[in-house]
């Protein structure tokens, strides 16, 4: 588990200005993390799903050019407690923002862009935020509102209220080559570029509505999946395209709110006689939800096409200006998500399409072009890697680890073989009980333990990975089942997890989703 694997992707020629991979790290490197909102890592071509769902040129370019980490998991899959854990590299329960219903994040609290902005690099978040309280730590931040929305969204800009006309991910990416373009060149840089795409609910550029001219998507194996085999949390959450996915805005039978006449005009040339011969259909039953299914995807992977070609943008930008010769590109997700998977969208669950989340770093004359690696790593871990390649000492409050010997091709001998995992929000959106469990190499184990429930699960991914059925309580799996209970005990112990939680830890005010 904590070796790579021999080279699994065809590779691509190393743009010009990389540097082959040496031993020696480059002194004080720009850091630029691109971050989505919701991109499941079935979703990026580079890691060869088996639906194929789409085309990702420009990130499978930094996995080509770089690292691709197959094992990246998030803490808490929900997006402003992930981003809470990035940022502090701590679990939610020492960061203090659990759920995004009654949560608001403690801006005083010890970040990585404090200590870089200390450590004299220039730092700017730019994109989602969604952490109620104003950044701190950060030269320049301009942020959206709240969720913030995909057309001509209003944000924050260093405290004062601004809005721009047109799409929110070519506007992300617009405001971050501003910054870069006009930061101090003496000094090392820091740049967040947080995207709120492919977030629900998941509307696309205009430019892009026919992307896939009108493709009819393959069906994931479990999309009518009916739950047996689990318990009551998988029976009673509320989060299927079935029952959960609204038709007017989710699925595109209403027209978002905020186009304005033009766009509107566009929007209703592409989605209105298609609504209208689905609406003359009269599905019901399964075809209702494959059609449903169907409209999701090509909402969510049109989403992702906008992320993927504005990725390619700032990569440019890189290249014409020569900054691509030191600088770590980051791509990632606050958390996974299902695109179809037993029937659900959103996340939540300690399952892989939740909890598992893309991680694509390049990082040039440091990391091999086209390396693979398998370890188990975690987003908590991404605060103590910018650290340790600015040279500036990780506090002792952080909870994750330095991914730089992993990127330079050597996996410690204590590298972590059990991640930690922790969920609260009920029943706020979706009705996913709280629970927190371990995922390793092979095995899932998950406590579903509030309000009204109390039982564990198992299961064995090598036989199922679909995860389908708990195999608690058989004997087969007694010796492994004892081993991870008591690796549970022991986590929760080193981690400083309380047993009695916070009473907000829950929250039961729910937001706009």
């Amino acid at each position: 588990m904590n070796k790579f694997l021999p080279l699994l992707c065809t590779l691509l020629p190393i743009a010009p200005g990389l540097a082959a991979p040496t031993n020696t790290v480059p002194p004080r490197p720009n850091i630029l993390f691109i971050m989505a909102d919701d991109h499941a890592w079935q979703a990026v071509s580079a890691y060869g799903e088996a639906r194929h769902l789409n085309q990702t040129p420009n990130l499978d370019r930094l996995a080509h050019e770089g690292m691709r980490f197959d094992r990246c998991f998030v803490n808490n899959s929900l997006c402003g407690p992930s981003r809470a854990s990035i940022i502090t590299g701590t679990y939610s329960h020492i960061n203090g923002f659990y759920n995004n219903s009654n949560c608001r994040f403690d801006g005083s609290q010890t970040t990585y862009p404090k200590l870089l902005q200390q450590a004299g690099y220039q730092t700017a978040l730019i994109g989602k935020w969604h952490l109620e309280s104003d950044p701190t730590g950060f030269d320049y931040w301009e942020i959206l509102l709240g969720q913030g929305i995909y057309y001509n969204p209003p944000m924050i800009r260093n405290g004062q209220r601004v809005k721009y006309p047109g799409y929110v991910t070519d506007i992300i990416t617009d405001r971050s080559l501003d910054w870069l373009k006009q930061r101090d060149t003496n000094k090392p840089f820091m740049l967040l570029c947080w995207q709120k795409a492919p977030h629900r609910e998941w509307e696309p550029a205009l430019r892009d509505l026919d992307f896939d001219h009108d493709r009819t998507y393959p069906l994931p194996e479990t999309l009518f999946d009916d739950y047996a085999g689990r318990g009551l949390a998988e029976h009673e959450q509320d989060m299927t395209i079935a029952k959960t996915m609204r038709m007017k805005a989710d699925c595109k039978l209403v027209a978002p709110g905020d186009l304005n006449p033009e766009q509107k005009t566009n929007w209703d040339a592409y989605y209105e006689p298609r609504n209208q011969a689905f609406l003359a259909k009269n599905l019901t039953g399964r075809a209702l939800v494959e059609w449903k299914y169907n409209r999701y995807v090509h909402d969510y992977l049109g989403c992702i096409k906008g992320v993927d070609d504005n990725v390619g943008r700032i990569l440019k930008y890189l290249d014409d200006t020569g900054l691509a010769s030191n600088t770590i590109v980051i791509y990632s997700s606050d958390q996974g998500f299902f695109v179809g998977e037993h029937g659900w969208f959103d996340k939540r669950w300690i399952f892989q399409e939740s909890a598992r989340t893309p991680l694509l770093i390049r990082w040039p004359g440091v990391v091999a072009a086209g390396r693979v690696n398998r370890d188990i790593v975690c987003n908590m871990d991404l605060a103590e890697t910018f650290l340790q390649t600015a040279g500036v000492p990780i506090p002792e409050r952080m909870q994750g680890r330095s991914l730089l010997p992993l990127l330079q091709g050597a996996t410690p001998a204590d590298w972590r073989k059990a991640f930690y995992y922790h969920y609260y929000e009920y029943p706020a959106f979706h009705r996913v009980r709280p629970h927190y469990g371990l995922i390793t190499d092979r095995y899932t184990l998950a406590h579903f333990y509030a309000p009204d429930v109390d039982y564990w699960e198992l299961f064995d991914r090598e036989k199922d990975p679909g995860e389908m059925r708990s195999v608690f309580g058989e004997p087969a799996y007694a010796e492994v089942q004892t081993n991870l209970m008591q690796e549970v005990v022991r986590q929760r112990q080193v981690l400083k997890e309380p047993d009695v939680e916070d009473p907000k830890v829950f929250g039961q005010t729910p937001k706009k989703p």
